[in-house]
């Protein structure tokens, strides 16, 4: 399958093409991005262009390659195609939400809404429809990245909040519930929670939710907050037909529990 990837040839854009990426600067580290991909111009553009933005990119065609590669080094970041030989990019999305905490940015030449929330709910961080500027790529992998290390920062005023019995670690990134076992989330999850936790007892739009967690507005596909809500919910909610996010009318959810520094 050739996917064809819009680029821009403008001199303005030339100073950019080798500069320091914000997150390699902010860290003091340099990011490691896995790219899952089986075409080869697509894969080999992707890399380039990530390579020219200080990042270490590493390249596989298939799950075989991405689970051997994974068994033996770190990525701190994959970029995975759902249309791959063998098993489909869903299902290694689905596994490695199981096995690990990567964040996860999926490509897809499908435009159907269908396949964008299918990629949510398998665990998917943010997604990407082909074609695409490889410019808005480097965006939502630095904007996932500074979340999660934005996150961990050690200057952070707050890194624990409780509610309900419940633990969210800022810090770590970790969620353990009442009776202190860790309950997994994705990237894009802790971060919906967090910003629930942060305004518990305000009305947040799915704009202004989305605002929040991806730093970017979602040209009218709310669905994917919607997804991320029904994930957690299926994660928190104790009793049948009570639920701590709260649905209201003007197309927004309620965090209800009382939030406190743990």
């Amino acid at each position: 399958m050739t996917v064809v990837l819009r680029t821009r040839q403008a001199s303005a854009n030339r100073s950019t093409i080798g500069a320091p990426d914000a997150i390699s600067i902010m860290t003091g580290v340099t990011q490691n991005i896995l790219v899952v991909e089986d075409d080869r111009p697509t894969r080999e553009l992707i890399a380039r262009y990530l390579r020219e933005h200080a990042f270490a990119v590493d390249t596989v065609t298939n799950g075989r390659e991405m689970d051997r590669y994974l068994s033996q080094n770190r990525a701190d970041l994959i970029v995975l195609d759902l249309m791959l030989p063998g098993e489909d990019g869903l299902s290694l999305c689905r596994r490695l939400r199981i096995e690990s905490p990567t964040p996860v940015i999926i490509l897809t030449a499908k435009g159907e809404d269908v396949d964008r929330i299918l990629g949510l709910e398998m665990g998917a961080d943010d997604y990407l429809a082909k074609p695409f500027n490889p410019r808005e790529l480097l965006a939502r992998i630095n904007a996932v990245l500074r979340r999660r290390n934005s996150a961990s920062s050690p200057g952070a005023a707050v890194t624990r909040l409780k509610f309900q019995g419940w633990t969210i670690d800022l810090r770590l990134r970790e969620l353990r519930d009442p009776e202190g076992a860790q309950v997994p989330l994705t990237s894009a999850e802790f971060d919906l929670l967090q910003a629930f936790c942060e305004r518990p007892g305000r009305i947040l739009t799915r704009d202004s939710l989305l605002n929040i967690t991806r730093g970017r507005p979602e040209n009218g596909f709310g669905r994917s907050i919607d997804v991320l809500v029904s994930r957690l919910r299926r994660k928190l909610d104790r009793t049948e037909g009570t639920s701590v996010i709260r649905t209201v009318r003007i197309g927004g959810y309620i965090f209800t529990p009382v939030v406190e520094e743990a």
